[in-house]
């Protein structure tokens, strides 16, 4: 067993090394799957915000993803057509810009689903997200104006100030960046009083309510910042595959961040990137061999549940869980 946070460290840096070595070996596609993770990892720290921090099992974290991945491909599509947004709003294709509209989006997507799925609890919290999610991906397939069930190409990769978005390795480094910071950002909101709280209502909301503070709101909050995480994964997503569908607001892409989260270790900071890292290995290495490889990842799911409920993080290391 050994500490979490070298184990913290060891994962951070092993993505980083990974990356390194495809680069000096050459193997361009180990550095789009090294990009494909780190990306993934976003996602599945947004939700385990959410969830591990506030006891919200939410299965239509979709629905954010897939809000990200269509600011993404809506303004890069108006940009290549030349026709501004609504007659006034010109396209871009500017990472900080499309970004930013990812994120403002997925917010108050998420600050709707969640002022109305908050209202609920249990396994009805659990089923009006997943029904939110498949709304989302019911109405992106009618859309006849940006796709429809065909989705939307990205022609040209969208741009950031003085990087060269096309090399991969460059690429892997922007994404890389952003998982850092959304992992500082989310370390920083569990030490905060406001993360400590939150840790609380999700131990004893009844306890939390009767000092003052509304379990609701709290709670509203964290899903509003972990749908904003999650719509930046999506929006990194797009700009990866250069390509939006229906498919990112599918419920299975809500079932696969759950899978980041609970392989990893949820509660733990660096349990979704650990998650995330094992899913693209295992579907790398077994996805070539049978289209049935998940059957392998829900044994590895299964035992994980059964026998380590820390995830693969909480079995290696010895700190006790967060909150």
């Amino acid at each position: 067993m050994i500490p979490e946070r070298v184990f913290n460290w060891a994962v951070w840096g092993g993505l980083l090394a990974f990356a390194l070595l495809a680069e000096a070996l050459g193997e361009t596609y180990w550095l789009t799957l090294a990009a494909r993770a780190a990306i993934f990892a976003i996602a599945g720290v947004g939700l385990n915000l959410a969830l591990g921090n506030g006891g919200l099992i939410s299965f239509g974290h979709a629905a954010f993803f897939g809000v990200g991945g269509y600011a993404v491909g809506i303004l890069a599509t108006h940009a290549q057509t030349y026709t501004p947004l609504f007659g006034l709003i010109e396209g871009t294709q500017s990472m900080p810009v499309t970004w930013s509209v990812a994120i403002v989006a997925g917010a108050l997507a998420a600050l709707v689903i969640g002022a109305l799925s908050l209202r609920t609890s249990g396994a009805y919290f659990i089923m009006i997200t997943l029904a939110f999610g498949q709304m989302f991906y019911y109405f992106a397939v009618t859309w006849s104006a940006y796709g429809g069930e065909d989705g939307m190409s990205i022609y040209v990769r969208g741009g950031f100030p003085g990087l060269n978005t096309l090399d991969p390795l460059h690429f892997f480094g922007l994404s890389f960046a952003v998982l850092t910071l959304v992992l500082l950002l989310v370390r920083m909101i569990d030490r905060s009083p406001f993360g400590l709280a939150l840790n609380a209502v999700r131990q004893s909301p009844a306890r939390v309510e009767t000092v003052g503070i509304s379990p609701r709101r709290l709670r509203l909050a964290a899903f509003v910042v972990s749908g904003a995480i999650t719509a930046l994964a999506g929006a990194l997503f797009a700009d990866l595959n250069r390509y939006v569908s229906p498919a990112m607001f599918s419920w299975t892409i809500s079932g696969e961040i759950m899978i980041f989260v609970i392989l990893g270790g949820v509660a733990r900071l660096m349990g979704p990137v650990v998650g995330a890292l094992v899913f693209v290995a295992l579907e790398e290495l077994l996805g070539g061999l049978s289209d049935y490889w998940h059957i392998w990842l829900g044994v590895l799911l299964l035992l994980i549940v059964l026998f380590a409920r820390g995830g693969i993080t909480g079995a290696l290391t010895r700190e006790a869980r967060r909150g």
